[in-house]
């Protein structure tokens, strides 16, 4: 039998001598928040420190963070955090972590760790940082780490394979296997092969497209598409991307500069990524062909190709606000735009209101439904198989994606000959014990959800965003009522106003009598508080907006005395 999370809260076993605990924080049952801890010897690894982007039904907060109550008691006994590539969902939440403790390595390879480098700076950290390559042997306490060379949707990606007195362990990371890569660095699977022969004793991959069949096209086949819709174009060209597809700006650069148009970065991030991918020899810019996008009104409409950030529809990137008409870009009738991204689950809503909002401008929108201007970065189902055929794990457990992405990986493991009871399909906090080459599910623990909101980290709860969610759909009420202090009568109001309720402040009018009857009956209880006299109100507001508007608004009743 598949080994599943175990019901409930269950307090793992002390971790015994020759054993490797696994801990995900992240990553599981969602597509982002990467983050997985390693323990053995008293000594905890970490692999990945990513961030979630809120889905519509959080309201306000900026990043999902993991939760890091796990191990913020044990921030001295961590020997490193290994980033397997340089994407949000794997390295957004190291800033958030090296404030615990700063001087935490950090290991990983050179374009990955230049851009957590720029990243920290604006969260002013001076980072310990450790570059490593593929075939490069690290020790980091009681973990010998290798690292093999894979492919993905941005350069310089690594797998990890981590030797310990427990049993060793293959994390993927984020990967495919792209036979005829844009950089030529593909997926080292003759290096796979030598950790097979050895014997892989967990092999952690990623899920995320393990419900797709077949094999994941190959990123070559975008070129021709992108060059195809260059020379179509009439007038402006704007693409959307991560602003961390340094594969993907390349084929606009090259065809850019095949169309003789001149190419501008917009969005912070771009422009940053972008000039760093350049220095370090990643991207290959043709010269004179970029331009400031403060010179484009310089320049003919069919001379110009904007690279902007936006492409998931994230409120306040470059797309979006272009869409909204709240952009110095102003999108017109006749440009063409193409959104060059999968949609992250969850996001469908917020793409296909930029999709909207781009048409009734009069632009063309190209996306990955009606050509092909994106792949995914990551390994299909066959590709998958392949990988579990050439390791021959003895345990697996899926990582990085929905249940769904999960459950599918874990069929594949199945057939390709894990013992169904090696194969442990987990949730965040799920605690996970190898030793003598068997993984088992041993305890869970608390893992939530912890909110970015401005500059709170950690403040906003469940409670707040449901508060949130009620202003959003249902509205609020406010009574304000003041009583004598000594006789218990209202002496002013009540007076009632409502925000986003369809109906006119004088609809409240025949409730005021059971407000003033309600809180004269309460004061007759000496013991009272003006916050029980709030919940009176509260109680009889609310059930009579029930009853006669069919509404749940906020309510918020003052109770003063005089």
């Amino acid at each position: 039998m598949t080994q599943t999370a175990l019901p409930g809260l269950v307090t793992p076993p002390k971790l015994p001598k020759n054993t490797l605990r696994i801990v995900p924080l992240g990553g599981l049952g969602e597509i982002g928040r990467n983050m997985t801890v390693f323990e053995i010897d008293g000594k905890l690894l970490i692999v990945d420190c990513g961030v979630l982007f809120p889905e519509e039904t959080q309201p306000g907060v900026d990043l999902i963070l993991p939760d890091f109550s796990y191990i913020e008691n044990r921030m001295d006994d961590i020997v490193a955090v290994i980033l397997t590539h340089g994407h949000e969902d794997h390295i957004g939440a190291v800033p958030y972590l090296l404030r615990l403790r700063n001087d935490i390595p950090i290991v990983g390879s050179q374009l990955t760790l230049a851009l957590i480098e720029a990243k920290l700076l604006e969260h002013r950290i001076k980072p310990n940082t450790q570059i490593v390559s593929e075939g490069q042997i690290q020790k980091l306490g009681p973990f010998e780490c290798e690292f093999v060379a894979v492919n993905h949707s941005i350069p310089d990606a690594l797998a990890v394979f981590l030797r310990t007195s427990g049993g060793t362990v293959l994390h993927t990371g984020d990967f495919k296997m792209d036979q005829l890569p844009l950089d030529g660095r593909i997926t080292d699977l003759r290096h796979f092969a030598k950790l097979g022969e050895e014997g892989v004793d967990l092999f952690m991959s990623d899920s995320t497209n393990a419900d797709v069949p077949g094999f994941t096209t190959a990123e070559k086949e975008i070129g021709p598409t992108l060059d195809r819709l260059f020379g179509q174009a009439s007038k402006r060209i704007i693409v959307a991307s991560f602003s961390s597809h340094v594969h993907r700006v390349q084929q606009v650069l090259d065809a850019a500069a095949n169309h003789n148009r001149k190419v501008a970065f917009v969005g912070r991030s771009m422009v940053r990524n972008m000039a760093i991918a350049a220095k370090l020899g990643y991207l290959e810019v043709p010269a004179g062909i970029l331009v400031d996008i403060k010179n484009i009104d310089n320049l003919p409409d069919n001379r110009v190709v904007l690279m902007s950030t936006g492409s998931q529809g994230e409120p306040m990137a470059a797309l979006s606000r272009m869409a909204n008409g709240d952009h110095r870009v102003i999108v017109g009738q006749g440009d063409t735009v193409i959104l060059a991204s999968s949609l992250i689950p969850g996001n469908e809503n917020a793409v296909f209101r930029i999709i909207n909002g781009l048409l009734k401008l009069g632009a063309d929108v190209i996306h990955k439904g009606n050509a092909k201007v994106h792949v995914s970065g990551h390994a299909a189902a066959g590709e998958l198989l392949y990988c579990y055929n050439i390791l021959e794990p003895l345990n697996a457990m899926p990582v990085h994606g929905e249940t769904r992405h999960l459950i599918a990986n874990g069929k594949i493991a199945l057939e390709s000959g894990v013992p169904e009871e090696s194969i442990l399909l987990a949730d965040n906090g799920t605690v996970i014990d190898l030793r003598d080459h068997q993984a088992d599910v041993v305890g869970q623990v608390e893992v939530g959800f912890v909110y970015v909101d401005g500059s709170s980290v950690g403040e906003v709860t469940e409670a707040d965003l449901k508060d949130r969610q009620t202003l959003g759909d249902e509205g609020f009420i406010s009574i304000i009522t003041v009583i004598h202090r000594a006789t218990g009568k209202v002496v002013s109001g009540p007076e009632i106003h409502a925000r986003g309720v369809a109906e006119d402040d004088s609809v409240f009018d025949e409730i005021i009598p059971k407000i003033n009857a309600a809180l004269e009956e309460a004061v007759q209880n000496r013991d009272h508080t003006s916050q029980q006299l709030q919940q009176v109100v509260r109680r009889v507001v609310g059930t009579w907006v029930n009853r006669k508007l069919r509404r749940k608004p906020m309510i918020i009743p003052v109770v003063l005395e005089a």
